[in-house]
């Protein structure tokens, strides 16, 4: 998972708006979609929307096909919502889906905080969020998961006949897992991108939450591995024991290679997991 020394070397390559931009990553997905706020050419509609949960006012950012769609809930990473995770939203709504972003820190503050990774850096990211996600555990996730597919079944974009996925990324990957746990007649696909905390001692942790009503698609970065090694056995073996259908693999980059203002976007490996997302979601939803 990403943390402090993560961003200390991503301090080292010199990473900065300006040079991250000269890459592209965000300009070339976002040619994918070319869609401004409302309706636009690519025929998506997007806008900020507002969902009551226990806990409060969840502001989150939501784009979709004219026909009714299977839904999908996109978890942001660390950064949270921006529009990296947006121009993901379009590109994934481009492909037939209902997509939602919510804010993961709505507790404390509204979307956006950081313009994109550079700014989180700059910002000294970890130090500002600390707060944000001390209020964040399985409980509350479970509670704002069954917000969000009560919300998503509300809407007239989303086809309620279909199943729902989701997917995060760094510290959300484990939300995918307590997501379709915490809904499991409603979420039917769980997919984690160098997702952090999946497998620990604790009786919560996301591998004892694994659902066989459920497909679940875990890629994890080298780096991570090379941290927990462990945690890919222990995986497979959950996957095996619960009846649950999914695949473990380790991929060849580093952690954040699938986010496009990631210091560690991996444009080849980002494409090759967004296709098994897509495939995951043509099985199961």
């Amino acid at each position: 998972m990403c943390d402090q020394t993560d961003l200390e070397q991503f301090a080292k390559r010199g990473m900065t708006r300006r040079g991250f931009a000269a890459t592209g990553a965000l300009a070339g997905l976002a040619a994918c979609t070319s869609l401004e706020s409302g309706t636009g050419g690519s025929g998506l509609t997007e806008s900020m929307v507002t969902i009551s949960t226990a806990d409060g006012a969840m502001d989150a950012f939501f784009v979709h096909p004219a026909k009714a769609a299977p839904a999908v809930i996109l978890w942001p990473d660390i950064a949270g919502v921006r529009e990296a995770k947006k121009v993901m939203a379009r590109r994934l709504a481009s492909e037939g889906y209902a997509v939602i972003v919510p804010n993961p820190y709505f507790r404390d503050v509204t979307a956006m905080q950081f313009a994109d990774f550079a700014d989180f850096v700059a910002q000294k990211g970890f130090e500002k969020v600390a707060p944000w996600r001390a209020k964040v555990s399985f409980e509350t996730i479970t509670r704002d998961a069954r917000a969000l597919t009560a919300w998503l079944d509300g809407q007239k974009a989303v086809d309620r006949t279909r199943g729902i996925g989701n997917q995060g990324y760094c510290m959300t990957g484990s939300y995918t897992i307590y997501s379709a746990a915490a809904a499991p007649q409603r979420v039917k696909a769980a997919a984690s991108f160098h997702g952090g905390g999946l497998v620990s001692d604790k009786p919560t942790s996301p591998h004892r939450m694994l659902q066989s009503g459920a497909g679940y698609l875990i890629a994890i970065a080298r780096d991570d591995d090379a941290k927990q090694p462990s945690a890919k056995t222990e995986l497979r073996q959950a996957l095996t024991a619960s009846g649950a259908a999914g695949e473990v693999e380790v991929y060849p980059a580093d952690h954040g290679w699938c986010v496009p203002d990631s210091p560690a976007y991996d444009p080849v490996q980002a494409d090759r997991a967004w296709g098994q997302l897509l495939a995951l979601y043509a099985r199961q939803l």
